[in-house]
């Protein structure tokens, strides 16, 4: 006979429970029925591990795949756990992880230690973007252009690390640089880059002139530091004959540091999950 988990436990204390239970209370009410035998010392700790990494609607690194409870309320900065059903399930598989991360709120009792790193590391890279921003919007706009070149460089376009070009305003036209994808030249992406401040945004206007300078180039991305108008995206959306990218301030920032532009990296933490293949044999 198999042996009874500290999962399966919850699961039998919760299977009449329509309103819920706290984490404090599933505990005890295990003590009380002797559902599992503890050999940790925090196990009431143990429990609360156990319900939110099985909790559909908490995404984080060592949450579980394997769903069984949800939140049922939440009442005087109280948790209420019952059991999920399956369209409980169903939902919190097509949630992402950035939307499971404002559902929480943030109770101290309530939240695991890497629930409440996963939240101060949203708000860090929230804080980050904003600063990067301005500070991109800071720089002169001939470096903008330098910047947007070994952006492009560093997300892998480009047939070398030497293959971007910054064409500057001696030969400007609407182009602020060029990625040349082969060795020969033959395939050419073109940029043109608009440092701006927020407010002051993309209209279609300086997308039709972007193609217009494209000439005979089929590749274009448009990227600025503010945003772009209704028109002008549905103008680039609609552009058949070119295939024209987008980019605006906030993805700017957001590839930047997903490829290390303009970034420094400090220090890493690690997060780790207990092997539970590993230890398959004690049981």
């Amino acid at each position: 006979m198999k042996k009874r988990t500290i999962c399966d436990a919850i699961k039998e204390v919760l299977k009449d429970e329509k309103n819920g239970l706290t984490y404090k209370e599933i505990f005890r009410r295990i003590e009380e029925r002797k559902l599992y035998e503890f050999g940790a010392k925090s196990p009431q700790g143990v429990v609360h591990l156990e319900i939110r990494r099985h909790c559909t609607d908490l995404f984080f690194p060592n949450a579980s795949p394997i769903k069984c409870f949800k939140i049922a309320r939440i009442e005087d900065k109280t948790y209420y756990y019952t059991l999920a059903d399956e369209s409980d399930i169903s939902e919190s598989k097509e949630a992402d992880e950035s939307n499971s991360i404002q559902y929480v709120i943030d109770i101290e009792d309530e939240l695991l230690p890497e629930e409440k790193m996963v939240q101060a590391y949203q708000r860090y890279l929230s804080d980050l973007k904003h600063s990067l921003l301005e500070k991109v919007r800071e720089c002169h706009p001939s470096f903008f252009e330098k910047l947007v070149v070994d952006l492009l460089l560093a997300m892998g376009y480009g047939c070398d690390d030497k293959s971007g070009q910054v064409i500057g305003k001696s030969h400007d036209g609407g182009i602020d640089g060029i990625i040349r994808e082969d060795k020969l030249g033959l395939n050419l992406i073109y940029i043109q880059a608009k440092r701006y401040n927020e407010g002051n945004s993309v209209g279609r206007p300086e997308i039709q002139r972007f193609i217009g300078a494209m000439q005979k180039a089929e590749k274009g991305v448009f990227i600025t530091t503010s945003r772009f108008t209704k028109e002008a995206l549905d103008f680039a959306n609609a552009e058949t004959r070119k295939h024209i990218r987008l980019i605006d301030g906030d993805s700017l920032v957001e590839l930047m540091i997903k490829n290390s532009v303009g970034l420094e990296r400090i220090k890493e933490y690690i997060v780790f999950k207990i092997d539970e293949d590993y230890f398959e044999d004690t049981n």
